[in-house]
């Protein structure tokens, strides 16, 4: 396997190092990389994503030694497991001394086959682990824009009665919410691009960027309140280029009812 030439020297001798470490586990059947790796756009900065293929026969007790297994590799001194990103497979740790960022997803060798990009061979026991990745196609998950404007509405509700309630902070982590999970993956989708939330979003949509600037506020109740009408003017703008069922009602009357609370109050 040739590593990109974004790889930095720190993050190829740490590779180096778990390749050769885990390639002598005989249940350790292949160990791919995916993320900026796979795409060619790492920098000092960036973390390894990597997955661990297991021999179906040896998972479970590989999962209950996984912590062990990344210890194993020199450096190591911190690490912890995914469940708050919804994957218990995950070990998420740390490596001295130029203190690098690994992610190792333990999975079943079949289970390999189900991935967002084009996770590259690191190495491999034969051709298992690429055979797998020649049987399924990679996909990255969409933004369903139907699934958001059956959503959107409710949100906008919600949003309106913690600003009017002046729980500032929650309407800020909300506002966040939605950049996260409607308007710049909508947008991205739309240009052609990988739609993974606000990740790099200044180099990659800068203009798009310049809109959700907007929607950024202090936790104060006028400066909150112009953001969520930019939110909204991104959100109907965005709905415009999609194919979608409008649920009129819900968009009527919770729009005025963020006016009547918000705009029009005099409280």
């Amino acid at each position: 396997m040739s590593y990109p030439n974004t790889l930095p020297a720190a993050h190829k001798n740490l590779l180096d190092t778990i390749v050769e470490k885990l390639s002598q586990d005989p249940r350790i059947v292949g160990i791919g990389a995916s993320g900026s790796f796979a795409s060619n756009t790492m920098d000092q900065y960036s973390d390894i994503d990597l997955v661990i293929a297991i021999d179906p026969a040896s998972y479970d007790n590989v999962m209950k030694q996984r912590f062990e297994i990344v210890k194993r590799i020199e450096g190591y001194f911190a690490g912890f497991t995914g469940e708050h990103v919804g994957e218990p497979r995950l070990i998420i740790a740390l490596y001295s001394p130029a203190l690098i960022h690994v992610d190792f997803k333990f999975v079943s060798l079949p289970d390999a086959a189900q991935r967002v990009d084009n996770t590259k061979v690191l190495w491999e026991r034969g051709s298992l682990l690429s055979n797998i990745y020649k049987s399924a196609e990679y996909a990255y998950p969409q933004p369903d824009i139907q699934w958001i404007e059956d959503r959107f509405w409710i949100w906008l509700h919600y949003g309106t009665g913690k600003i009017a309630r002046g729980e500032y902070f929650e309407a800020l982590e909300f506002l966040s919410f939605l950049r996260m999970q409607v308007l710049s993956p909508l947008a991205l989708k739309q240009n052609g691009l990988t739609p993974f939330g606000v990740r790099t979003i200044e180099k990659r949509l800068p203009e798009f960027t310049s809109m959700l600037k907007t929607t950024v506020a202090t936790p104060d109740k006028q400066p909150l309140i112009d953001a969520f009408q930019n939110a909204l003017k991104m959100y109907l703008a965005l709905r415009s280029q999609e194919k979608v069922a409008v649920n009129s009602e819900a968009q009527a009357q919770c729009i005025a009812y963020f006016e009547r609370e918000l705009l029009h109050s005099t409280a």
